[in-house]
């Protein structure tokens, strides 16, 4: 399930034995849930103790930090932890007995001060309060780590801009240097005509016909399509996935109009779907912004996700259509009844290929890094895709909000949203409160 670092804390004139038990249950529950532990196993007692365990796990570079209080003890150790590790940090205080006697631990009233410590300090934290054996304990670990796990994504990211945002796609505008301090997110930028179009021209023919076996086995109509153009988007697609094995590049931000069609004679989308697929998020327009969001989902749920425009409102169903032009994963093709994925050229430029299908049924959560506001912004949504037609040419969706859809695009209106939103399916809400705090970022609901 993953690595967290574990740290706890004793103060030697509390009950040191009941400590150690309550310690030991604790590394115990969470090893058996599967996590490994990370950082020396015995407490620490003094700053100087803190401060090197601190320095030790460090160098591990945990995505998240418990720091078990087994006992009171005042904020300089759990300060000591903060200033040396780059990881968000999850106070843990156990109940103990009203016995009428010792308060032998003091537990709660040392995340209280370490807290407060910590609030001062502007670290952002959060805690449990509850019993090693509590399930509500391993629930909320679970929360923290998946939230965690998505935030040490982000840092060690690197998302491959290909050319620019079309003039007039504000919706698309990034701030290179503040995604990197913000969020560690490093944006490549690579040329679209010299390096893209160059090596999609040269690319290797044998790994293009591959390419175009596999995709036939998953979609119906591949051979109806031309095939240069079919080719032409394989020959991007088979190039832009080695280029991210070979740049360690997490995902795409794709200009791919109007040059893919005017240039290189296809269409971006249908190897931008393969490439989310695989799990390359990789948005049109050169939206940054939107591949990082997509990023995000797709750490959370293990799936794909996919970044969509709002295209129309269906008030008989209380759903927005979600459509893009034939990006969408192929694993988020509606299959219940045995068809397969469909291919298609581009409604407007008329040259292939694109996927064309209606996205499966489930519940969907929606996401956008947003920028519209004068500060960055996580939108968060949860919803359901319900089985419809297909709406329209390309990949589409409907999309019921649990808030009201009518709801929903009035919130996207009237705050001047993003074009885009990302969707995954799974619900995710919980993760992206706790992860939207560990960024400090304002949530707004969709």
């Amino acid at each position: 399930m993953g690595k967290l670092g574990f740290i706890s804390i004793i103060r030697s004139t509390f009950d040191v034995a009941l400590a150690g038990d309550m310690i030991q249950k604790a590394r115990t529950a969470l090893i058996d849930a599967g996590y490994t532990l990370l950082g020396r196993p015995e407490a620490v007692t003094t700053f100087e103790e803190a401060a090197l365990a601190a320095d030790e796990l460090a160098a591990l570079d945990p995505a998240l930090v418990i720091i078990f209080q087994a006992t009171f003890a005042d904020s300089t150790m759990t300060m000591a932890i903060a200033h040396s590790v780059d990881a968000p940090l999850l106070l843990w205080a156990v109940p103990e007995d009203h016995t009428g006697d010792r308060l032998r631990l003091n537990s709660l009233c040392g995340i209280n001060l370490a807290g407060h410590a910590l609030t001062r300090a502007r670290y952002r934290y959060g805690y449990i309060y509850a019993a090693p054996d509590d399930s509500t304990a391993l629930e909320k670990v679970g929360l923290y780590a998946r939230a965690a796990a998505a935030r040490h994504e982000l840092r060690s990211a690197r998302i491959g801009r290909i050319g620019e945002n079309p003039a007039g796609f504000d919706t698309c505008l990034m701030d290179q240097a503040d995604l990197k301090s913000r969020f560690g997110v490093e944006i490549v930028q690579i040329d679209l005509h010299n390096e893209v179009f160059t090596e999609a021209r040269s690319a290797d023919l044998e790994l293009v016909s591959a390419a175009g076996e596999r995709l036939s086995a998953r979609v119906t109509g591949l051979d109806t399509l031309d095939q240069a153009g079919v080719n032409g988007t394989l020959a991007a697609y088979v190039t832009l996935q080695d280029r991210a094995r070979r740049d360690n590049l997490s995902g795409y931000a794709v200009r791919c109009w109007p040059e893919f069609f005017t240039e290189l004679g296809c269409a971006a989308c249908g190897a931008m779907s393969l490439l989310n697929d695989e799990q390359t998020p990789s948005s049109c327009e050169a939206d940054v912004n939107g591949t990082i969001t997509s990023l995000i989902l797709q750490t959370l749920s293990g799936e794909p996700a996919f970044g969509s425009d709002v295209v129309s409102l269906d008030k008989e169903r209380d759903a927005l259509v979600l459509w893009h032009c034939g990006l969408a994963p192929l694993s988020m093709a509606d299959t219940e009844n045995g068809e397969q994925a469909g291919v298609t050229i581009h409604s407007n430029r008329k040259l292939p290929l694109l996927m064309q299908f209606a996205l499966k049924p489930g519940i969907v959560t929606i996401a956008r890094l947003s920028e519209a506001s004068d500060e960055y912004r996580l939108v968060i949504g949860r919803g359901e895709i319900i089985k419809a037609p297909r709406a329209f040419s390309g990949t589409t969706g409907l999309l019921r909000f649990e808030r009201g859809s009518q709801k929903a695009l009035d919130t996207i209106l009237s705050e001047g949203l993003e074009h885009h939103v990302s969707i995954t399916y799974g619900d995710y809400v919980a993760e992206l409160h706790v992860l939207a705090h560990m960024l400090g970022l304002p949530v707004l609901q969709l």
